[in-house]
């Protein structure tokens, strides 16, 4: 017996939908543009929350709570500046950075502190 041949499909633009949208749910900047967490919220405000958020968890971490480092947020994109103690402290400030909800980049420019001799 001979199996008949499957009708071909409509070609399709590619792996996503007719419309553009991404099966997968995900945009290229972390959400849909124009979407915003605080509705209402200007970008500049929605950049002071993400940075009191950044600062907070800074603050409340063991190792990051006594470091001099100063937060700043531009179009979701995090700015970490300062002098810490060491390498460890950096990577870990980055890291906690990262894990705040909204943010989409973070600019660790913070720098270990030179060791001071001691007199």
């Amino acid at each position: 017996m001979v199996m008949p041949m499957p009708e071909p499909e409509e070609p399709s633009a590619g792996p996503y939908p007719a419309n553009g949208a991404d099966p997968f749910g995900f945009h290229p900047f972390g959400s849909d543009p124009g979407e915003t967490d605080t509705p209402g919220a200007t970008p500049a405000e929605e950049d002071l929350h993400l940075a009191a958020l950044v600062t907070q968890r800074l603050r409340t971490d063991w190792e990051t709570s006594r470091q001099p480092i100063a937060v700043t947020a531009q179009n979701r994109v995090v700015i970490l500046t300062g002098a810490v103690t060491d390498s460890e402290v950096r990577r870990v400030a980055g890291e906690l950075a990262w894990g705040v909800p909204g943010v989409h980049d973070v600019c660790n420019a913070l720098f270990p502190r030179p060791h001071q001799r001691g007199r």
